[in-house]
């Protein structure tokens, strides 16, 4: 559905009449599952654009102001969830706003780096501050009440649920990639022991484009709507979309992961940029480079 700066309005003057009047600025590119607008200078609204992403709102209103204090780099704290109103079917959420950009890995295939991104000045010392992040994140003891599995997003079910559409995202691009290749790593990926330790905290879809930048550091991770608890192999996507050979080593290392999770991993950054290559491919050569990095570096494992 159509989600313009005029229904917005709608909602916060039905709602939370007190920051009706505040500026109100759409954040482009938005998110594949929000909507986004800041909301004067301290504040965001955030929008589900589908039924897919409607129970996101409450659940990060619920959890992440527990996790923040605990955290090394900054999130997004709800501080209130919106009703449906106006026309508009689902919950909604404002949060408070984080400067940054989204972090410049190195443009791929010779192409110049969009605008508006952030440069970091050290990769190495990024690949640490994410294995901060995780490793705090993952010690973070999970609520009783949370059982292995539940409020997991996308990224938080078993890789081999993915394995039916994954092994189809392989056979339309076998013509671009070694179809040979991409089917042994995803077997390899399903082969590999699984989690076998008590469930921790995930970030649920830890990629490049949920992460912001300041100065030349990483300074926050949003978009928490795939958090949940189990596996925690799924975060480490980033390894493969940020990361270079070496970096990964260093983040790796100081994150402490056994080949068996590692290799899961990889079988994550596989089937997420098989999926994003063979969705956005067509329609978004910046897209298409990047996922066609993902794809390659994964490939390479290290």
């Amino acid at each position: 559905m159509e989600i313009g700066a005029g229904l917005v309005r709608r909602l916060l003057a039905g709602r939370f009449p007190e920051w009706a009047g505040l500026s109100l600025q759409r954040v482009e590119p938005g998110g594949s599952d929000h909507v986004i607008f800041r909301l004067g200078e301290e504040l965001s609204v955030r929008l589900p654009r589908g039924d897919w992403a409607a129970g996101q709102a409450a659940k990060e209103y619920t959890w992440l102001p527990r996790l923040a204090p605990e955290l090394p780099l900054a999130i997004p704290v709800p501080v209130a969830v919106g009703e449906p109103a106006a026309g508009y079917p689902w919950h909604w959420s404002v949060a408070r706003w984080l400067d940054g950009a989204v972090p410049a890995a190195d443009p791929p295939n010779g192409l110049a780096a969009p605008s508006g991104l952030d440069a970091l000045a050290d990769l190495d010392d990024a690949a640490r501050q994410l294995a901060g992040f995780l490793t705090a994140l993952q010690g973070i003891p999970p609520e009783e009440s949370l059982a292995p599995g539940e409020h997991n997003g996308f990224l938080g079910a078993p890789l081999a649920e993915r394995d039916a559409g994954t092994r189809a995202d392989i056979d339309a691009v076998k013509g671009e990639f070694d179809a040979g290749a991409l089917t042994a790593l995803w077997d390899a990926a399903l082969a590999a022991p699984g989690w076998d330790k008590p469930p921790v905290w995930f970030h649920g879809d830890l990629h490049t484009g949920n992460l912001l930048a300041r100065d030349g550091r990483l300074s926050a991770v949003i978009d928490f709507g795939g958090l949940g608890v189990g596996d925690p192999a799924c975060d480490l996507v980033i390894a493969w979309t940020l990361l270079t050979a070496d970096t990964r080593r260093t983040f790796r290392a100081a994150l402490g992961v056994d080949d068996a999770t590692w290799l899961r991993g990889r079988g994550w950054a596989l089937t997420t940029g098989l999926n994003a290559h063979a969705t956005y491919a067509a329609t978004s050569p910046r897209i298409a480079a990047n996922t066609r990095r993902q794809i390659t570096a994964a490939l390479e494992g290290s």
